[in-house]
């Protein structure tokens, strides 16, 4: 699929100060977007979520909720994006042995005007973020990595997904 928007950025007024775009002519559509990152961590701190016997408590339950509620808040901590009546968010989080870790994947979705690329890229930042937090005491040195959106459908520019060879 081509891309033929304009390739300028939207957030920016004709001054070149930060703006935020009008959707008030757009038409409702219904809008998803799905997001991933993963947490890497040695294979002993893998061990101790997956058999619960971290100290915090259910380290993926916590950060399968704290993804959630995330999203629900994007507005208020990405400062030009609109607040959003979200009718689904969901946080998948799977081990994989091969990291060492866990694969985080989230979805947003609703019927509106704009997107929710950012409502999926931040449910899975702090879905990963409370992972970090609740098995730093056994493992520092977690990494966190790849977040990034895998797909969106709806509005005008349509749809695309990320794959192996880039964006299609």
């Amino acid at each position: 699929m081509s891309d033929e928007r304009d390739p300028r950025l939207t957030h920016l007024a004709a001054d070149g100060s930060a703006a935020m775009v009008d959707v008030g002519d757009k038409d409702d559509t219904v809008r998803v977007a799905e997001a991933e990152g993963f947490v890497r961590m040695k294979p002993e701190t893998l061990q101790l979520i997956l058999e619960g016997n971290m100290k915090k408590g259910d380290v993926i339950g916590a950060a399968r909720i704290a993804g959630i509620m995330a999203a629900k808040q994007t507005a208020s901590l990405i400062p030009l994006c609109h607040p959003l009546a979200l009718t689904k968010v969901s946080v998948e989080i799977e081990p994989d042995e091969a990291l060492p870790g866990l694969r985080v994947r989230t979805l947003a979705k609703l019927t509106g005007k704009t997107g929710v690329e950012m409502e999926a890229l931040t449910a899975a930042s702090v879905a990963c973020l409370t992972i970090y937090d609740m098995a730093k005491a056994v493992d520092r040195g977690m990494e966190i990595g790849g977040i990034r959106v895998l797909a969106k459908s709806g509005g005008k520019s349509g749809d695309w997904t990320m794959t192996a060879e880039g964006v299609r």
